[in-house]
């Protein structure tokens, strides 16, 4: 734990015991500092800490103000075990969902793609006119696979970082971590095989499960522990595995991290089983507190695991820049299938994210990235509760921008969906994050959007529908 943190904790048990009651503000970053022996900078990290935490908000020109307690609601309940292996069905629907993202009579309530305000807009636009203007003849040639060497020199140093013995030729760059993904189960799999995969799970790689002919097998995902290790267990010992998948850092939709000791758990039992991982760490460098998780593939000494990425999440989802890191052995074929599939990935874009990496500007951005992620989401954790029926379940995610909703009753969001593109609201439905079409009264909510009336009265309407 660092400094800051422990300096939020004892400040949170301050609020807790009324020291500092709701409503009041705390004092000065510099009396603070004063009286708890530190830094003026660990103070304010403190705050901004306990800020993302909800505990505390920010009043421009005034300071810090202890929140009221948001209402806890429960977190959604845990799905029964798959009886077995099967194909996808009812995923025509996301495209509707996707489409409506560049629609602007509709409220973008439901693909996981961040509002451009969450983005370095201004930056990466200076980045590709220096691009452009001094690297102009690379830019209109091809950067064939593996890609451009200085972008897969900053990826395997970032993954050094978290402690992954990975080096720049083991970088393959895609054009999206659902490529990564896509490339990762061609070199695992073939047609006809079984995939394991947490339920709910993110509609895209169902979406890449079905492409490749491949079935699912869903297991069961606690909203606050991860994927099942018991039931993944008896799911081995059952069926004949070919590859998992799991989004081990924050997962898509539920928003769950997987601790340490359950990464290595996963990766004991897959070991065993000699199961190949295809672990997709999209999410990973947007914790909502704390610091950045290691990824499986850091404990991975036996080339197991298939670590799969992008920047869409954090930079821009147009640059279309994802990577894969895959075992030795595949190394030349992974190249050999990013290269069928789309030739090359686009030159300019690599050589900005290479540049943007290389220069540090990318961890001063996630610093206030994730801030502003953490009050999307306790702005949005906030509204539903208030505004939804008393016993709808919230997630609770760890890191990451969406919200899982879980509504009572027999409400079914495929329905609901359509009465609510009339009103000019987009949500995602349930049924989409599950092979099976399980989770039909629930649905997922993005909260990186940019916060305005139209935001509130799209909410105002869905609670309206219920």
């Amino acid at each position: 734990m660092t400094l800051y943190q422990s300096l939020a904790d004892r400040l949170q048990i301050l609020i807790r015991d009324q020291v500092y009651p709701v409503g009041s503000r705390l004092p000065g970053v510099r009396v603070l500092a004063a009286q708890q022996q530190v830094s003026v900078s660990t103070v304010v990290n403190a705050c901004r800490e306990l800020e993302q935490r909800g505990v505390l908000e920010a009043r421009p020109r005034s300071g810090y103000y202890v929140r009221q307690p948001p209402v806890v609601r429960e977190a959604p309940r845990v799905t029964t075990a798959s009886r077995r292996p099967r194909r996808i069905t009812g995923q025509e629907r996301v495209l509707q969902v996707l489409q409506n993202v560049n629609n602007p009579s509709v409220v973008n309530l439901g693909a996981a793609v961040p509002a451009p305000e969450y983005m370095p807009v201004a930056t990466m636009e200076r980045m590709f006119h220096s691009v452009l203007r001094e690297e102009r003849r690379r830019c209109v040639g091809y950067a064939f696979p593996p890609g451009a060497p200085e972008l897969c020199t900053q990826i395997a140093r970032r993954l050094a970082g978290l402690q992954c013995e990975v080096s720049p030729e083991d970088v393959l760059i895609t054009n999206s971590c659902q490529e990564s993904v896509a490339i990762a189960l061609k070199l695992t799999t073939k047609p006809g095989d079984t995939v394991a995969i947490e339920s709910p799970t993110y509609y895209g790689l169902l979406q890449v499960i079905d492409s490749l002919g491949l079935k699912a097998l869903e297991i069961p995902t606690d909203p606050e522990e991860g994927i099942s290790l018991e039931a993944l267990t008896l799911a081995l010992d059952r069926w004949n595995v070919s590859a998992c998948v799991v989004v081990s850092n924050f997962s898509n939709p539920l928003g769950v991290q997987l601790s340490d000791t359950r990464k290595q758990a996963l990766l004991a039992l897959l070991s065993k089983h000699k199961v190949p991982l295809v672990e997709d760490d999209i999410y990973g460098d947007l914790p909502l507190s704390g610091p950045r998780p290691r990824p499986v593939k850091s404990w991975d000494r036996d080339g197991l695991v298939y670590y799969c990425s992008s920047s869409s999440k954090t930079l821009s989802a147009g640059l279309r820049i994802g990577w894969l890191v895959t075992p030795a052995h595949h190394r030349e074929k992974a190249q050999y299938l990013q290269f069928i599939n789309t030739v090359s990935v686009a030159t300019p874009s690599q050589l900005v994210l290479a540049r943007y990496l290389e220069r540090g500007h990318y961890d001063r951005f996630l610093r206030q990235l994730c801030g502003e992620h953490a009050r999307g989401v306790a702005r949005m954790t906030e509204r539903v509760t208030q505004l939804f029926p008393q016993q709808t379940r919230v997630s609770r995610p760890a890191g990451g921008f969406v919200l899982w909703v879980e509504l009572p009753g027999e409400v079914d969001t495929t329905e609901l969906m359509e009465k609510a593109l009339e009103a000019g609201v987009s949500f995602a439905p349930g049924s989409l994050f599950s092979a099976s079409g399980k989770f039909a009264n629930c649905l997922r909510l993005n909260c990186a959007v940019k916060w305005d009336n139209r935001v509130e009265q799209a909410l105002v309407t869905l609670s309206r529908l219920l």
